[in-house]
């Protein structure tokens, strides 16, 4: 009897201990493996970003998202305008360069050929104005009168229809991708007038000089218009700037936005590239006031 009860002992022993492990090993898989594939808890490291301004409120929000499943991933974005993204990821002091245009429009075409790009959104240029411009009626545009009023053309509101108010451009620097969206697709190549004392690329500093500047006209991406802003959009030629507007093509100036690396990127820029352009990200894409490139009924314009 005394041994037959040791051998049962050491059966049921041996039972608990393989179970023990199954279950230790499932656990260990379930912590340290994400959905896709990746180890969650070994990911660690460093990223930065620099560049487009249109693009930072999606990039920065990703971030937080990212670092919710990766917490070890130190990620460090800055702005500073798309030309100046690429500049820092083409000589290698960033990580990833955003920028609203191609980088072939930015460097020349031997720097241009080292980047690899990662198409991640649709974004939209609205034309804003302080609200006092909307208010003496003033609430669209054809496009040639915009064209006219960036240029200097045209420079009191009364010529189109408003109040005897001056027109005040605030602008943005040449090395700004918005800026050179804005030029292709609503001005239609036109040199902008530049307002230098009101120059700026950083696109909430340059909505608050149109909030409180009477007779201010400029433009931002949707992104920075989600929440009340103080500021109304003008439409062109009777269009709206709206993600339905510019997924239905109607809407014509929206351009897609880059995340450039210069060649492949480490295993933790592509993750966290791979994260942003995830089905599971681009859920939260729209609610921020940005385009999911698939929904595009014109892939080109």
């Amino acid at each position: 009897m005394k041994k037959q009860f040791g051998k049962k002992t050491i059966a049921v022993t041996m039972s608990v201990m393989c179970m023990v492990g199954l279950l230790t090993g499932c656990g260990n898989n379930a912590s340290s493996t994400g959905s896709d594939g990746s180890d969650d808890a070994n990911l660690t490291g460093s990223i930065t970003a620099a560049g487009s301004s249109a693009l930072k409120p999606l990039v920065d929000d990703a971030v937080d998202a990212f670092n919710e499943k990766y917490p070890d991933v130190n990620i460090t974005v800055d702005a500073g305008g798309s030309g100046e993204g690429l500049k820092q990821v083409s000589e290698g002091t960033v990580d990833i360069g955003n920028s609203d245009v191609e980088a072939s429009e930015k460097l020349d075409a031997a720097k241009a050929a080292e980047l690899v790009d990662h198409r991640v959104c649709v974004v939209t240029m609205a034309p804003i104005v302080n609200k006092d411009v909307t208010e003496s009626g003033v609430t669209n545009l054809t496009k040639q009168q915009l064209i006219d009023i960036f240029t200097g053309k045209i420079t009191n509101w009364k010529e189109v229809g408003g109040a005897d108010e001056n027109i005040v451009l605030i602008t943005r620097p040449e090395s700004s991708g918005t800026r050179a969206t804005f030029k292709k697709y609503a001005l239609d190549g036109a040199d902008e007038a530049s307002n230098k004392s009101m120059e700026t690329d950083d696109s909430g500093v340059l909505l608050q000089n149109v909030k409180s500047t009477k007779g201010a006209i400029g433009y931002v991406a949707l992104s920075y218009l989600v929440d009340e802003t103080g500021v109304d959009t003008i439409s062109i030629d009777g269009v709206e700037p709206t993600l339905e507007n510019t997924y239905s093509g109607k809407y014509p100036v929206w351009t897609y936005e880059h995340m450039y690396t210069k060649g492949t990127p480490d295993e933790v820029t592509q993750e966290f590239l791979d994260y942003i352009m995830s089905d599971e990200y681009g859920e939260k894409m729209e609610t921020l006031g940005y385009g999911v490139s698939s929904k595009m009924q014109v892939k080109e314009h």
